[in-house]
């Protein structure tokens, strides 16, 4: 039972609502992205309260869930989720294009070609950032949030001020947001790597 919705409440434009009642499937709204080999993901529940979630489970794979949205960083910068990583990729590490694997991540895509990617990275440190594209085009600024699996197997509430990151990165005010993708990546290390997702938001102030 998961709804997935770009709706605007209050101070908080919901795009994973775990509260909603849905049929437990993936809605028409999000789509699949393929990059290499066979997409694992599906519905379910966990946790004390069994709240829905999604699971993505990648083995030597590539793929990603993404919608297009309209937010306004001005208005609702900070971007909040929960996710929880159950198996890492061996060796992955953002820092180089040959170890460019995460269990998790999520990407904020703006209308000017920049991306803002929030990872949980086997290797890279907590709170490393560097520029991350061979994309001609695309300009893509990676955080990583976790490391390793010291919170691995637990849910992780994360809150992130996208507008201000976005400056850091770019050196100039956010522009809207226009879509958000959810990924998990295990191709170029050969591994297998496994990660869940709840709430997604973008709202006025942490959470």
């Amino acid at each position: 039972m998961f709804v997935y919705q770009a709706r605007t409440s209050g101070s908080a434009a919901v795009l994973l609502n775990a509260a909603s009642r849905a049929a437990g499937q993936l809605p028409s709204d999000w789509q699949v992205k393929v990059n290499h080999d066979r997409p694992e993901i599906s519905v379910c529940r966990d946790g004390e309260g069994g709240e829905p979630c999604l699971h993505l489970n990648s083995v030597k794979a590539s793929f990603a869930l993404e919608r297009g949205v309209d937010v306004s960083p001005g208005d609702t910068p900070y971007l909040t989720w929960s996710w929880k990583v159950t198996r890492l990729p061996n060796g992955g590490d953002f820092r180089r294009a040959s170890t460019d694997d995460q269990a998790a991540q999520v990407l904020v895509a703006f209308v000017d070609r920049r991306v803002i990617t929030y990872l949980w990275d086997s290797t890279a440190p907590k709170g490393a950032m560097q520029n991350s594209s061979a994309i001609p085009l695309l300009r893509i600024y990676a955080v990583a949030c976790q490391s390793g699996t010291a919170q691995a197997n637990r849910w992780i509430a994360e809150n992130h001020n996208v507008a201000a990151d976005y400056h850091r990165a770019y050196g100039k005010t956010a522009p809207h947001v226009k879509g958000l993708r959810l990924q998990i990546n295990s191709q170029h290390t050969g591994t297998v790597a496994e990660s869940y997702f709840g709430e997604v938001a973008f709202r006025s102030a942490p959470r």
